[in-house]
């Protein structure tokens, strides 16, 4: 199955709780961490809604 790395770039800080659930859920802790998960879609959909305060590659 294709992976995705995801690193956080913006702060959770005044963001709303949905967002900073998914940040969590995407197992992100601050500014500049990086986590690399399998590319689903219930992933899809949390980096989706986050887009914004995150960048995503493709991992191979």
């Amino acid at each position: 199955m294709a992976k995705v790395r995801v690193t956080q770039l913006k702060s959770l800080i005044g963001r709303k709780k949905n967002h900073r659930l998914s940040i969590k859920g995407l197992g992100l802790k601050g500014i500049g961490d990086t986590s690399i998960l399998e590319d689903t879609p219930s992933v899809r959909g949390m980096i989706n809604q986050v887009s914004y305060m995150i960048s995503v590659e493709e991992v191979k």
